[in-house]
């Protein structure tokens, strides 16, 4: 039966993957479900051959890091994309009042035990905003599927009831949870630490505490003074630059001469003259039968969109040589290296030698930026993978402190970033430029490209830019960061000490 039901939702790995409801249950099936299932009593006749065959294959199995990170991805899709719990547990990926944002071809929702480990994923954490919402639909869920049992289940009707009256208890609400502990003991009346709870919450009521409660606020990053406005970006409508998949064309080759690209929101009318679609040749001998095919996203700060960059044949060169090397992604952070939340995602470096389509890209990047990217005036191509929830918040890519470990390279900061989308997405993943007010969506084979560091060589505040949460999909980009060494003569400073 397990088999049957995993069979009938799983038929597709490519959906399970685009879709973060499947992806999610995939992996919770697979840690906990499955060994549930071995380990039971109804296993007993089987017992030794059910343990062998998981203990073969136990090690490629998803871990606690990875159900816990799953789930905190769902709750990262929640807050960022304004979703409702009810809504994410019934398989819809919707806005109150607003379209969806994502519609899988086949609705999957989720199971009262699986949204009681999202709940205690939060719960664990003192995350009392994140574990209510996600408890309540646990509770929901096992009020309807009362008296029946799923095997897989490690949850129940008592555990969400539980875990759900104490978090309003931390929450302040002392009379919902005063209810909760009430409704629990019909189930299980000779339980005594919560018959204890009962007996303290109304004393507490007694005396007048708790008997209103303030709106539970959400856990907010210190790091992030800029969360309201990259929520808005990352919520925007796909194609806020071009919609994925609408055809490259200009009316003409010549550069200067280029009609407006159709781009939304329009810019400054002083603006709109210089914003266009052309065929790029920079130059190089390189470009002269090919252009590159350049759309300007904007001028301050200077982003230009290369469509077509790279083939499909190259990225997935590209995604195959870095897929046995990607690790998590790590941060500066001071002088040292770390994980942090606020980047979810898993990367690899390539050199150019790595490969011949790694050493043709490099080419192609130097061609169309005019810039020297011969060691140590750049650094290897970095391959990033975006999965279930993967996201990069606001961050400058050009270093802010002498003391990063980008100095290393004894070639000056990062003077300009080339990202380029190996793959498309179903949802979600825009790049999100906060101050400058515009999100770019996810153009497959195009090139993102921007100047971090003004002629002047500051650093440039309109470049903090982030990664949104991928909503649905498998997101894959490279990035290559070029530093200011060697780039004297390609890029010189003005006779404008402000520019």
């Amino acid at each position: 039966r397990f088999y049957e039901k995993v069979q009938a939702l799983h038929q597709d790995p490519k959906a399970s993957v685009d879709n973060p409801l499947l992806a999610f249950s995939l992996i919770k099936r697979l840690h906990s479900d499955w060994p549930n299932v071995i380990y039971s009593d109804e296993a007993t006749r089987n017992t030794q051959a059910l343990h062998a065959g998981l203990g073969e294959v136990e090690q490629e199995l998803p871990g606690t890091e990875d159900l816990d990170g799953a789930a905190k991805a769902l709750m990262r899709l929640q807050d960022v994309y304004a979703l409702s719990v009810k809504g994410l547990a019934s398989g819809l990926f919707q806005r109150a009042g607003h379209p969806p944002l994502y519609s899988p071809g086949r609705r999957v929702s989720l199971s009262a035990d699986d949204c009681f480990h999202v709940g205690k994923v939060a719960y664990d954490t003192g995350d009392y905003y994140h574990s209510i919402p996600w408890l309540e639909e646990a509770a929901s869920l096992f009020r309807l599927s009362y008296g029946s049992w799923n095997l897989e289940d490690r949850s129940s009707l008592e555990d969400a009831l539980d875990h759900l009256a104490f978090s309003y208890f931390m929450a302040g609400n002392i009379s919902h949870a005063l209810s909760l502990s009430r409704e629990f003991l019909r189930y299980d009346p000779s339980n005594q630490r919560v018959s204890r709870n009962v007996a303290k919450y109304e004393k507490l009521l007694e005396m007048g505490t708790g008997a209103s409660a303030s709106p539970l606020q959400r856990p907010n990053s210190t790091r992030l003074q800029s969360r309201d406005a990259y929520e808005e970006l990352c919520q925007r409508p796909r194609g806020q630059v071009r919609l994925a998949g609408v055809p490259w064309s200009p009316t003409t080759t010549v550069p200067s001469s280029c009609p407006p690209c159709p781009l939304s929101p329009q810019p400054a009318p002083e603006r709109l003259l210089r914003l266009g679609c052309s065929y790029e040749t920079n130059s190089s001998p390189y470009l002269l039968l090919q252009p590159a095919k350049k759309e300007m996203v904007r001028m301050r700060p200077y982003v230009a969109l290369y469509h077509d960059f790279i083939t499909d044949a190259e990225a997935e060169t590209i995604k195959g040589l870095a897929g046995p090397w990607l690790q998590r992604s790590v941060v500066a952070s001071g002088e040292k290296q770390q994980k942090a939340e606020y980047r979810i995602s898993k990367s690899a470096w390539l050199k150019d030698t790595a490969d011949p389509v790694v050493r043709a890209l490099d080419q192609r990047i130097a061609a169309v930026t005019g810039l020297d990217l011969r060691p140590p005036y750049a650094e290897y191509l970095q391959v990033v993978n975006y999965g279930l929830g993967g996201h990069y918040e606001p961050h400058f890519d050009h270093a802010t402190s002498m003391k990063s470990p980008l100095y290393r390279m004894k070639s000056g900061n990062r003077i300009a970033t080339i990202m380029i989308y190996l793959s498309a997405v179903e949802a979600g993943g825009s790049t999100a430029f906060i101050y400058a007010n515009f999100s770019v969506p996810v153009v497959k084979n195009a090139a993102l490209f921007w100047w971090n560091l003004r002629r002047n060589g500051n650093g440039d505040g309109d470049t903090l830019h982030a990664g949104c949460p991928v909503l649905a999909g498998d997101k894959w980009v490279a990035n290559k960061w070029i530093h200011e060494h060697g780039q004297e003569f390609r890029r010189p400073c003005s006779a404008d000490p402000q520019d």
